[in-house]
């Protein structure tokens, strides 16, 4: 098999400044151990995330240069909707500046006291919008996405089971909608397959509950499924996702993923009667409902970013170059989530540290330590994202304990990825030497964000 090489050429770069592990060790304590809060001047390899790190192409700043700036009815924003129909078959589009934006919306309408999401997986800024609305978001994941080590195909699936006894328990007028998170980004960027997308489809709809599609990396689980489920090995990448989109009644989208954009969203749905009512709190919180917060540039790079992503030599060197950084690891005996997901690949902190307890964040920890080591920036995907506590303020740990290593669209090169896995190899030759941390200071929501901690050194 030959080199899996880059389908690109580059025509424009930026430094990357260096530093010494001295240096770093100093930056660290003055981030209080929390590298959301170092300088990105100060960090050689950033992992932190996928969300509006890629690199655009030359077509996407071609198109930002036709961007119209009009406050309503901009042509900008009748592209960038046409765009968004076309992929998706949905005939109601919202721009947001970003996919966060599209949630508190929806969530603000929908959600109350008393009323239930559910989901195979929610991320960090879903769920603390769902919460923030006084609802409760409950995942249901498959059972073989509860375990790192089992390499099955699709592990980003909603246990179909379970949603069924949950919506019996809840009531399915407690139940404002379901939404599948594909690739599902807390369950380790495991991808959804299209037979469960259908059998939730069927479920919700025997109970009228909407089915919607957080649709951050759409075209990655496209890719998987039509690279693992039998039948779709000869469909297109718009085949598959535009199949994927017809059992949803509606969707949110950060185009920060997979549209290859640097800022930007939007809601996408059939119910014209809730339509009117994110419109109405569009026009509050964000902008007229033709640009939704954004640029009439942005607008054009998002609906040029969406065709883009499609491409399936890209996919194929997308999907191929995160298994390439997996393989090596796996090869080194790094513990990882199996198989690599989409756009990341996730250590598995738990077994990769294992003298360090839960209530000790060994996630943070090992964060913390692949900065000191290397300089890479990546995060936690553990109990400090996801942990609550209890009435006597013990922490309820998450299920998983995850490191994230999130690659940019486009960014890095083969020797960047070497350069990254021979600093995580190190770190786990001496992982013993790895301490926990304790909470300083933390918000009520998302405290993954804005946490000071400490080294815990006894």
């Amino acid at each position: 098999m030959k080199t899996i090489i880059e389908p690109f050429k580059i025509k424009s770069v930026e430094p990357i400044y260096f530093n010494s592990e001295i240096d770093r060790k100093s930056i660290l304590a003055k981030a209080f151990y929390n590298p959301f809060l170092i300088p990105s001047t100060e960090v050689i390899i950033d992992l932190l995330t996928d969300s509006g790190t890629s690199a655009m192409s030359s077509n996407q700043w071609a198109g930002i240069m036709q961007g119209d700036e009009s406050y309503a009815g901009s042509p900008s924003f009748f592209r960038f909707e046409a765009a968004v129909q076309k992929i998706t078959g949905l005939p109601i589009i919202i721009p947001t500046h970003q996919g966060r934006a599209a949630e508190k919306i929806l969530f603000s309408i929908l959600g109350a006291k008393g009323k239930y999401f559910l989901s195979n997986t929610l991320f960090d800024t879903t769920r603390a919008n769902i919460e923030f609305s006084g609802a409760e978001g409950i995942d249901l994941i498959c059972e073989e996405g509860k375990n790192t080590a089992i390499a099955a195909p699709f592990k980003g699936n909603i246990n179909i089971e379970e949603l069924k006894k949950t919506i019996e328990a809840k009531g399915a007028e407690n139940i404002p909608l379901c939404l599948i998170t594909i690739t599902n980004n807390s369950g380790g960027g495991q991808p959804v397959s299209m037979e469960n997308i259908r059998q939730a489809h069927a479920v919700c709809k025997a109970h009228q509950i909407p089915l919607y599609i957080d649709a951050c990396r759409f075209a990655e689980n496209a890719f998987f499924i039509k690279q693992r489920e039998n039948g779709y090995a000869q469909h297109s990448i718009q085949e598959i996702v535009k199949e994927m989109f017809s059992y949803a009644d509606g969707c949110t989208m950060s185009a920060k993923k997979d549209a290859f954009a640097n800022i930007g969203g939007f809601l996408a749905l059939r119910d014209e009667g809730l339509a009117l009512h994110c419109r109405n709190l569009l026009v509050i919180t964000e902008g007229f409902p033709t640009y939704g917060g954004l640029a009439g540039r942005d607008l054009e790079a998002i609906a040029i970013g969406l065709e883009e992503v499609m491409q399936e030599d890209y996919l194929n060197y997308r999907i191929k170059s995160i298994e390439y950084l997996g393989e090596k690891l796996t090869k080194a005996g790094v513990p990882i989530m199996q198989p690599t997901g989409g756009h990341a690949v996730y250590l598995d902190a738990k077994a990769f540290l294992p003298h360090i307890p839960v209530a000790q964040y060994p996630g943070q920890a090992l964060v913390c330590a692949l900065y000191l080591s290397g300089g890479i920036r990546t995060v936690e995907i553990g109990s400090l994202m996801f942990g609550k506590y209890d009435k006597d303020h013990q922490l309820i740990p998450a299920k998983l304990e995850l490191v994230r290593l999130a690659i940019p669209r486009r960014v890095y090169t083969q020797s960047h990825i070497d350069y990254v896995a021979e600093v995580i190899i190190e770190v786990f030759q001496n992982r013993a030497e790895i301490k926990g941390l304790s909470i300083v200071e933390e918000s009520e929501l998302l405290r993954h964000f804005t946490a000071k901690l400490k080294p815990i050194n006894t």
